[in-house]
């Protein structure tokens, strides 16, 4: 069984290697120039004291191919589980093949192969993919220096996207019998599950780093703090709120930033329309008002005496406090996030399991 089960399964997977093989000639071709541009800049960039621009035409670089990489990436694990996992189970039954194929083997045992044989293949895919995509991306990363915001096309967890998209696929398919529904369903359950725990459970795998920093009005002469309102979830609005500027650590991913006083409370509207009485006169009168991440509307303060007296004011008491995951949890979060997914898939696979054997019944 396990080897007819490998037959099945290269036969499958043949298309999907000779378009690995033609990315690994795309990236083997174009990953030694984005190489030496990027050693050439950053040797050059030291002896002229002007880093930014290099940084700067590094990241203007094969932008096209950057583009299909990054789509690549995303959704070829879903793919996987869309096409190879939901119609595993689904074709059988919608077909009626089981009644034959099903009574020359044991049904559950034929499933476990399957799974195993699918699933190992599914993680293989997106790992070489995984790992082509992170050694050609290799010099843009390290210039960006934000490896979290490309965390899950990098490194082994878009192996685990992959297998858990392919248990996902088959759990459908045992559900519906259908082969339609059941890649649909697969379909938007991985991308809900992505959004989810990309936004919800990935920020609490491991205790993010509290650091204080002094308020300086440095960053308010290059427009850094904004003056504005807060709108909530749930319509809820917090006008007069003072934003600082987020702070630039290299490789960090950054929660939140807020101003608080010496026994960590936050600086509230109240307090500062006492502290800085002046301040909302002055902002309102600015224009170009823009969106800051969960419904802030962020209006940038005008320049000026009125800000500046502020902020020097506000520093004797406040200060910024950075919640951040430093650079050096980003292996332990793809192990935790891999092993999540790993369970999970695990646990759809028993799901399947138990829906074919109750399909027999």
């Amino acid at each position: 069984m396990s080897r007819l089960a490998v037959l099945q399964w290269r036969t499958k997977a043949l298309p999907v290697a000779i378009g690995l093989g033609i990315l690994a000639v795309v990236l083997a071709v174009t990953g030694p120039h984005l190489v030496a541009l990027h050693n050439t800049l950053a040797t050059t960039c030291v002896v002229r004291g002007d880093c930014a621009l290099a940084r700067s035409t590094l990241l203007q670089s094969d932008q096209d191919l950057r583009l299909a990489l990054t789509i690549l990436m995303v959704v070829v694990p879903g793919l996987l589980g869309v096409f190879w996992g939901a119609p595993l189970v689904a074709r059988e039954f919608e077909m009626g093949t089981y009644r034959l194929v099903w009574t020359q083997v044991h049904p559950p045992r034929w499933l476990l192969v399957e799974l195993i044989v699918g699933g190992g293949a599914s993680m293989a895919i997106a790992g070489l993919m995984s790992l082509m995509v992170t050694w050609w991306y290799g010099p843009i990363d390290a210039a960006q220096m934000m490896v979290y915001a490309s965390f899950g096309q990098r490194d082994i967890v878009p192996m685990g996207y992959a297998l858990l998209a392919f248990a996902l696929g088959v759990q459908m398919g045992a559900l519906t019998r259908r082969v339609l529904p059941a890649m649909m369903l697969t379909l938007i359950g991985f991308v809900g599950l992505q959004l989810i725990f990309g936004t919800v459970v990935r920020p609490h795998l491991l205790p993010p780093v509290r650091e204080a920093l002094a308020i300086t009005n440095a960053s308010a002469v290059s427009g850094g703090w904004g003056y504005g309102s807060y709108t909530g979830p749930f319509g809820s609005s917090t006008p007069g709120i003072l934003f600082p500027p987020t702070p630039t650590i290299p490789n960090a991913w950054v929660y939140a930033v807020q101003l608080v006083n010496n026994s960590g409370a936050r600086l509230t509207a109240q307090a500062l329309a006492q502290a800085c009485p002046l301040l909302g006169a002055g902002a309102h009168g600015s224009s170009g008002g823009d969106g800051v991440g969960g419904g802030t509307t962020k209006i940038h303060a005008r320049q000026g005496a009125v800000l500046h007296a502020c902020i020097t004011k506000l520093a004797a008491t406040y200060h910024e406090e950075v919640t951040y995951q430093p650079a050096r949890q980003y292996w332990s979060l793809q192990w935790m996030e891999f092993a999540v997914y790993l369970a999970l898939a695990v646990g759809l696979g028993g799901c399947a399991r138990w829906s074919v054997r109750r399909g027999m019944a």
